[in-house]
């Protein structure tokens, strides 16, 4: 009885209500995640890992705050692991293959994006697809067309030291011999916007109603389209922000990547506290989860383990994460 009134009293607490006791247990578990690593592997407390973790988290967080309003909708965009690769195929493509100017390449990447996550909303808002469906073909088309712009063949963005390779520093400033992690700066500043847009807009309360109960949005006069469609485009956005970012962090991409990728991004923002059944999540609970996604993916190959173990103790962590969100939403709906 007293166990029970102690657990009332910290989960009532105002500020453990104000942070979320799911954000609060993710950062203690990011926290010994780290500290596990750090006492296993030398390796991992090195600082060149912190920077491999960082690279890992750019393209991870922008992917898991673009999902994260899909899922809020209760619905989920698939297609933005084979969309990063493809769009930074063809930004890359015309920059390095057909001598246009950089700009000319970011530009295109974030443009294939927000044309990916118009599409994907109209199919779902207009066309009544299932969003499973609907994005999970749009993700093969993705597939394909990466491959067809470039020909087949692998695509490398200009590198640090090249005359035109000012875009990689955008990510990872280099200062004498020392790395600076600048992406991260742009993933605090992006989340914390895309926060305000989610929580302090018309736009984001709506997307939220959505997903809360979409029959009851409808028929209070909201354009239940206008606004699952908007969710879908901010997933494109941030999905063309994740392509630039992986492209400023790794050296080369082949077409036909990019596979799996999503479902590491989704679950980070399920790790997070998104429902996947929608109307609930936050930016910052994402943010959180994709480091945890990140963490593994940097530590456990650090500590001897093969690329199959890592995929089934990632895929544990997922399961873990779902089951914690469906014990929610049951001890919401009674």
């Amino acid at each position: 009885m007293t166990d029970k009134k102690n657990g009332n009293a910290f989960t009532n607490n105002p500020l453990v209500r104000a942070i979320g006791v799911q954000k609060i247990v993710v950062v203690i578990v990011l926290i010994a995640l780290i500290a596990f690593f750090s006492a296993v592997s030398p390796s991992f407390r090195q600082y060149s890992t912190l920077l491999s973790i960082m690279d890992y988290t750019y393209y991870l967080a922008f992917l898991g705050i673009g999902v994260t309003f899909c899922l809020i909708t209760g619905g989920v965009d698939l297609s933005i692991g084979t969309g990063m690769f493809c769009y930074a195929l063809i930004g890359g493509y015309l920059i390095t293959r057909q001598g246009m100017p950089v700009i000319v390449g970011i530009l295109a990447t974030l443009i294939c994006g927000l044309v990916m996550g118009i599409i994907n909303g109209l199919i779902v808002s207009k066309g009544g697809h299932a969003p499973f469906l609907a994005t999970l073909c749009t993700m093969m088309i993705a597939r394909g067309l990466g491959a067809i712009a470039t020909g087949g063949a692998s695509v490398t963005w200009p590198g640090a030291t090249a005359p035109n390779g000012w875009t990689r520093s955008l990510f990872k400033l280099t200062i004498g011999e020392t790395k600076l992690p600048l992406g991260f700066l742009w993933v605090m500043i992006l989340a914390v916007v895309m926060s305000i847009v989610l929580n302090k807009t018309r736009t984001g309360r709506y997307i939220i109603a959505i997903g809360s109960n979409k029959e009851a949005t409808r028929l209070s006069g909201i354009n239940v389209a206008k606004y699952q469609t908007m969710a879908y485009i901010f997933s494109g956005i941030f999905t063309g922000l994740a392509a630039l970012a992986y492209s400023s962090a790794f050296q080369s991409m082949a077409p036909g990547g990019g596979g799996g990728v999503e479902l590491n991004a989704i679950g980070g923002a399920i790790i997070g506290g998104t429902s996947m059944s929608g109307g609930a999540g936050s930016i910052s609970g994402t943010i959180l989860g994709v480091f945890i996604m990140s963490v593994l993916q940097t530590g456990l190959p650090l500590i001897g383990l093969q690329a199959n173990y890592q995929q089934i103790i990632i895929g544990l962590v997922l399961i873990v994460a779902v089951y914690i969100d469906v014990l929610k939403n049951k001890k919401l709906d009674k």
